[in-house]
């Protein structure tokens, strides 16, 4: 058995990377990175060495699942925020594909082109969280959904958030701007204290939107679950991945569980976005054109107005074709 001593270290990675190996833990702490004490074991593929190949399965799944949730977003024509929380989609696919090329060892460690993929990497895991948590403020229509203002507020800000965290993590790693990695402080509270502060206000924020606006309280479910997979995630990433490593006798460790519950987190988020969101059929584009039934109901008022004596009167019926525009 493994002895099992979790270290928490304020403002460095140092800890963390000596539970879990996650991307960047080979740039930081000293020369040659921090090993953690136990990892999933590594399988060979057509003569290369695949690392974490049970997190490779579930990266592959995410993309996967993402593609298909973009499709129904991008299909939700006259939704509120649908160009908007499409891009947060887009950027946790981007993040999936790093974490895939970076983790399984595709791109080596020993790689030059291994730091500047792991700050993309890190860039861009930020900027979805930023993008993240200006979606949550859609809702509140302190700029109309859709137009100009709305998205390129989110590119914007998003493609500078990533700029920023992606220069703190390449500083750190290459010892620029008087980083360096032994000095991880920054990247620390940008990568680790922001995120989390992040997705924090992003699920508060869908409460209070819930509650003050919705009859429906069934999306706080959704939000719930996404909440409590997010935290059971972090939970066994960086606490129990060195417990659950031993146990299964390195087959997987937290990094496997957390990108499950990631994804999860993901799901849960499209399906309470599908849950507050309607869509005026009137006005939707279909890949089909359909023909719309509808109905017109006379009340009993209008009925007694209309006719004088007793008669069936006949149901009548609309048809019209949806319109694509």
């Amino acid at each position: 058995m493994v002895a099992i001593n979790y270290s928490f270290e304020a403002l460095n990675f140092n800890g963390i990377c000596k539970t879990i190996a996650i991307s960047l833990c080979p740039l930081i702490g000293q020369y040659e990175g921090i090993e953690p004490v136990c990892y999933s074991r590594n399988v060979e593929l057509g003569g290369n060495i695949i690392f974490q190949p049970s997190t490779l399965i579930i990266d592959i799944v995410a993309i996967i699942m993402t593609m298909i949730m973009i499709y129904h977003i991008r299909s939700k024509y006259t939704a509120v925020g649908r160009q908007e929380i499409v891009m947060f989609f887009y950027l946790y696919t981007l993040t999936a594909v790093l974490d895939m090329l970076l983790v399984t060892g595709i791109i080596p460690t020993s790689s030059t082109a291994y730091p500047w993929f792991t700050a993309i990497h890190i860039g861009v895991t930020c900027a979805t969280y930023w993008c993240l948590l200006l979606n949550g403020f859609v809702g509140f229509q302190f700029a109309e959904d859709g137009t100009p203002l709305s998205l390129w507020s989110i590119r914007i800000s998003s493609f500078v958030w990533f700029i920023i965290t992606g220069f703190i993590a390449i500083g750190t790693f290459k010892g620029i701007a008087g980083l360096s990695y032994n000095n991880q402080a920054a990247l620390w509270v940008f990568y680790v204290v922001l995120n989390w502060f992040m997705f924090l206000i992003y699920a508060i924020s869908q409460i209070v939107l819930v509650i003050n606006t919705l009859d429906d309280r069934w999306p706080l479910g959704d939000i719930l679950f996404a909440v409590g997979f997010y935290a059971i995630g972090q939970v066994l990433m960086y606490v129990f991945s060195v417990v659950i490593c031993d146990n299964t006798k390195h087959y997987v460790d937290g990094m496997f569980f957390g990108a499950i519950c990631n994804l999860l987190v993901v799901m849960m988020i499209y399906k309470y976005w599908d849950s507050i969101t309607k869509e005026d059929l009137e006005f939707s584009v279909g890949a089909k054109q359909n023909v719309w039934e509808v109905k017109e109901l006379l009340g009993d008022d209008d009925l007694s107005q209309s006719y004088g004596y007793n008669q069936t009167t006949p149901q009548h019926y609309q048809h019209y074709e949806q319109s694509p525009y």
